[in-house]
């Protein structure tokens, strides 16, 4: 079996994948891994090295973009013939995908093949709780088959949802678990909410930039979307004015902290004018706060300051426990509730009770709270460190968020003014950037019409890679030598 030395310690600062990376790229140059041999399957590595296996998968995917290891569909992973003896043929590169909506939306979810995900809207493997996990797993395998031989309740598993509700209770959003409905992540809440309350024709706001996914449900259900411009203080207000008296829309989506993608927050008159004008204008507003538990406390959250009124509240664990059980939900008044329970029906049944079951036990472990609270922590020390690189290597940020996974940046005016010709704007940077083996978010992914923009999301968790500064480092070389 291969055995690697793997360290916890970040002294050295080495993530566990960048260990396997480097043990293994070094078994294979010194021949101690021969061409074709098998490596252990993802889950074997992971048991034998006791890692996660998000963690595994992450390191097989740079080393086969490295060109150090082959995948075969259903064999696994084998040394890749690198050293091709001369006069035979090479094998062949690694070419960057083509970055386009269809392979941002879907395929960079399995795409393995780019080493550094910069770009990326979930966390490194080796952030989440393993341990919280694995025990959970343990629990819900002692689960009798007989509780789990139905399709589960249309609002989802009931211990989750009353626990869901005392935890809203805390920040003073009066509900009971009726008022909880269970989803497939916080992306099924959204479409939801679409399908229940909103039909082909109607105008909705979105924040400018918003949730790139929640762009794609809008337009798939033949809405029209109007962008309000989102800044580091908050919505623009004055633009939401205007667009409720121009456009008379049926309702608001909004990140109201640590927003995806510019990590920007609403300050409480912010949000305060927010919900005014939305009574003003019988304005459903949505809700979508999955970064909740990952923002300073005392954040504002518009659920609480309207009681559910006119305010549907999303939000899930795909950011503190793992993206890969998909569990979110809604909460509403009781008839809004009722609602998209039938229309989770309709469209999908019901919700994964075993899921369900793991994420409530993960929540009642004991060991959660503290998880959150060192993730959080965490998440603001890297914020800080990424930014600093960030205006080191000649990018300028929107502004050093107060955590959260995302920055938002942009090349800045000295760079760009030394590049003779078309400036290297969100789409051309991030192509480049791609072909390099480097996966960063362009801007117009995330604006309602898609014009190209300067700006790119970052994802803060994934900023320590050095090649990721070596290419801002040699972009802006190149820029003053143009």
């Amino acid at each position: 079996m291969l055995t690697l030395n793997l360290t916890r310690s970040r002294r050295d600062g080495d993530t566990l994948t960048e260990q396997i990376v480097a043990g293994i790229a070094a078994l294979v140059e010194q021949r101690a891994l021969r061409a074709g041999t098998a490596l252990p399957s993802v889950r074997r590595f992971a048991q034998h090295h006791h890692v996660s296996t998000f963690t595994v998968a992450e390191a097989y995917g740079r080393l086969t973009a490295l060109g150090y290891l082959a995948a075969r569909p259903g064999s696994g992973y084998t040394v890749a013939h690198r050293h091709a003896p001369a006069g035979h043929a090479r094998a062949p590169q690694w070419e960057a995908p083509g970055l386009n909506a269809a392979w941002l939306l879907s395929d960079v979810f399995a795409d393995h093949s780019v080493p550094i995900k910069a770009g990326a809207g979930w966390l490194p493997g080796d952030w989440l709780n393993e341990e919280g996990l694995h025990q959970a797993m343990r629990a819900s395998a002692r689960v009798p088959a007989a509780q789990l031989s139905g399709y589960g309740h249309p609002y989802g598993f009931a211990p989750l949802r009353e626990h869901i509700a005392a935890g809203l209770g805390q920040y003073g959003i009066p509900l009971q678990a009726q008022q909880v409905v269970l989803t497939q992540g916080a992306t099924q809440a959204l479409d939801l909410v679409v399908r229940t309350l909103l039909r082909a024709g109607d105008t909705v706001l979105v924040e400018s930039p918003c949730y790139c996914n929640l762009l794609q449900i809008l337009r798939l259900a033949g809405l029209r979307v109007v962008g309000v411009p989102r800044s580091a203080a908050g919505l623009d207000t004055d633009a939401l004015d205007d667009a409720l008296r121009t456009h008379a829309p049926r309702a608001l989506f909004i990140n109201t902290v640590l927003q995806n993608p510019t990590g920007a927050s609403l300050s409480s008159m912010n949000a305060f004018r927010v919900l005014q004008l939305a009574e003003q204008h019988r304005l459903l507003v949505v809700e979508d706060d999955i970064y909740r538990e990952l923002a300073p406390a005392g954040s504002p959250m518009l659920a609480a300051m309207d009681g559910l009124s006119q305010v549907v509240y999303i939000n899930g664990f795909s950011k503190t426990i793992t993206p890969s059980l998909r569990v979110g939900y809604l909460a509403a008044s009781p008839d809004l509730a009722k609602a998209f329970a039938r229309t989770k029906m309709a469209v999908g049944l019901t919700s994964s009770e075993v899921t369900e079951r793991l994420v409530y036990s993960v929540l009642t472990s004991g060991h959660y709270g503290r998880h959150v609270a060192a993730l959080a922590e965490r998440l603001r020390a890297q914020q800080d460190r990424v930014t600093e690189k960030m205006e080191a290597h000649g990018l300028e940020v929107l502004l050093r968020p107060e955590g959260g996974m995302f920055a938002w940046a942009r090349l800045n005016e000295a760079v760009l003014a030394a590049r003779r010709g078309v400036p290297l704007h969100g789409n051309r940077l991030a192509t480049l950037a791609l072909e390099h083996g480097i996966w960063l978010a362009p801007g117009s992914y995330f604006e309602p019409d898609e014009t190209d923009s300067p700006w790119i999301r970052f994802n803060v968790a994934t900023g320590d890679a050095p090649q990721l500064w070596q290419f801002f480092d040699s972009l802006a070389q190149a820029q003053r030598a143009a």
